[in-house]
């Protein structure tokens, strides 16, 4: 991965170029980005930039022994630990890293339900083990092989446990000598404080509308209109737009999401509690990642619809079928109602995280919301 690979993030890629150039790089440092952003294609491209051994002003030269095995991500000095699902007993990164590589090298912008269903653990939640953060130290402890720095790369760091953040802390604390850490994070505020202060963060804006349609137009082929189309609906996030646009034009993957949540919405409405039965049973039969993004997504369709009830119609960005949902499901809800909504949705998602039955949550708040959205409030 080259820096002139990744569209946009000119600032950051003149931030990292001279760091490395003036030996001012900090030996620890926290890509920032939001889901779907180039936060991980930069920290590949800087990986590369770093022992490449013919820099350019801007970028790594891309035809030197080192770049060649950067690109196909297997250098010997580049490591890799990334959140796995428990699907046996010792598994961890180095177990998967064929599939990793594979994964990474088809596109950089990823997401973590895209890795679990390409590792086969779509129904489970993804970690990083205590025992894994301790195998980082083994790894890093011998010199270089070839390379100026041997490179540790942590995507979502995020999913770390307490003890296993403790690990990885030790390790920053005192790191091994020509060592580089380069984190990856979507949410950096469930990190450790003290981890927070012993890296340099590097902030990764979203992408904008022109750069996602940019790069659908180019990796994609897509004519201009549905490019457009794809990146607005996506609201900067790349990884989205790639899922979008490899189904159909319509994006299948978010209309059977408004599908779902407008039936469930509408059988809530009705209070018909059959229909709320089965859906809790079709609820507990997805894999936990879906799971989650139904909660998600419904939680920011709720927000749309707030803002279109306080006259912020313009901030939306809804294709017509949600925009007529939300249009007409104002005209039942309270701004009282929404936030007691969201709040049981946030509780309800915090629940499904520490893996209480998925049934059991969506039946609780089936019932929760029929008598809520008849009640005044």
């Amino acid at each position: 991965m080259q820096f002139s690979d990744i569209v946009g993030q000119t600032d950051t890629k003149e931030f990292l170029t001279r760091a490395v150039q003036t030996n001012h790089l900090a030996h620890a440092l926290l890509f920032d980005g939001p889901a779907g952003s180039s936060n991980l294609a930069l920290a590949l491209a800087l990986a590369q930039y770093v022992n490449c051994e013919a820099k350019q002003a801007n970028d790594s030269c891309g035809r030197c022994a080192s770049c060649a095995k950067m690109q196909k991500l297997v250098h010997p000095d580049l490591h890799f630990v990334f959140p796995v699902a428990n699907l046996g007993k010792g598994k961890n990164s180095e177990t998967y890293l064929p599939i990793w590589r594979t994964f990474l090298l088809e596109r950089p912008y990823r997401s973590l339900p895209d890795w679990l269903e390409t590792m086969g653990g779509d129904n489970k939640q993804g970690n990083i083990s205590a025992e894994e953060a301790r195998n980082i130290l083994q790894k890093l402890s011998l010199k270089a092989y070839e390379g100026a720095y041997k490179i540790m790369i942590i995507w979502l760091p995020e999913l770390m446990n307490v003890t296993s953040a403790n690990a990885l802390l030790k390790v920053l604390e005192e790191p091994p000598s020509q060592t580089l850490f380069l984190l990856v994070t979507n949410q950096p505020d469930k990190l450790l404080i003290t981890i927070l202060s012993r890296t340099q963060r590097v902030a990764v804006r979203a992408f904008t509308d022109e750069e996602v349609a940019t790069h659908l137009r180019q990796q994609k082929n897509l004519d201009e209109t549905t490019a457009r189309r794809i990146a607005y609906l996506a609201d900067g996030n790349l990884a989205e737009a790639l899922r979008l646009s490899s189904q159909d034009e319509k994006g299948a993957g978010m209309s059977q999401q408004h599908a779902w949540f407008a039936e469930w919405m509408r059988d809530c409405y009705k209070q018909d509690l059959t229909k709320l039965v089965k859906q809790a049973d079709q609820f507990d039969g997805f894999p936990k990642e879906t799971q989650k993004g139904l909660f998600e997504y419904s939680i920011r369709l709720y927000r749309d619809l707030f803002l279109w009830q306080q006259g912020a119609g313009e901030l939306l960005r809804l294709p017509d079928e949600e925009l007529a949902f939300v249009k007409n499901f104002a005209k039942v809800l309270t701004t009282a109602h929404i936030e007691r909504i969201v709040a049981d949705l946030n509780k309800a998602a915090y629940h499904l995280e520490r893996n209480a039955r998925a049934k059991m949550i969506l039946l609780d708040l089936s019932l929760t919301f029929s008598r809520l959205i008849k009640t005044k409030l």
